[in-house]
């Protein structure tokens, strides 16, 4: 960087030219992360249950992660959501409204040891899964 009375929009334009190889920045201008996202930049989204499903973990775990395949309200795009938590699997019917959000994995990708699943469900039929899981609150009809 040059240090000088004039060097501000010469080290300007050498900060734009850098910003370039940060790949984060390179995706968030292009939108990149917004266009191949189910949600469509949304935070979370709401969808139907279709079936339940469990994913075999990467190497060098070994277990089965309960899953659900969720229809999107909003575009009707299918997409697989991890169900946290202890005997989740219990409370989620086919036909159930959920809501999903990210998994929260690096650069919005899929998390941990858990391949090609990038959202993890959030609320049941309005309800949060975190207390149907530990037991505070029963699953409401819709």
């Amino acid at each position: 960087m040059a240090n000088g009375l004039y060097a501000a929009r010469r080290n300007r334009n050498v900060r734009k030219k850098m910003r370039y190889k940060s790949k984060d920045y390179v995706l968030r201008l292009k939108r990149r992360t917004e266009k191949n996202d189910l949600l469509e930049g949304a935070p979370m989204g709401r969808g139907i249950v279709l079936q339940k499903v469990g994913i075999e973990s990467k190497q060098p775990n070994s277990a089965i992660r309960k899953c659900v395949r969720v229809q999107l309200i909003k575009n009707g795009k299918l997409a697989t959501a991890f169900l946290p938590g202890d005997g989740a699997l219990n409370h989620v019917d086919e036909h159930d409204e959920v809501t999903i959000e990210g998994i929260h994995g690096p650069r919005s990708r899929s998390m941990g040891d858990i391949p090609g699943v990038r959202y993890k469900v959030n609320a049941v039929n309005g309800t949060p899964l975190k207390l149907l899981v530990l037991g505070k609150v029963q699953k409401s009809m819709r």
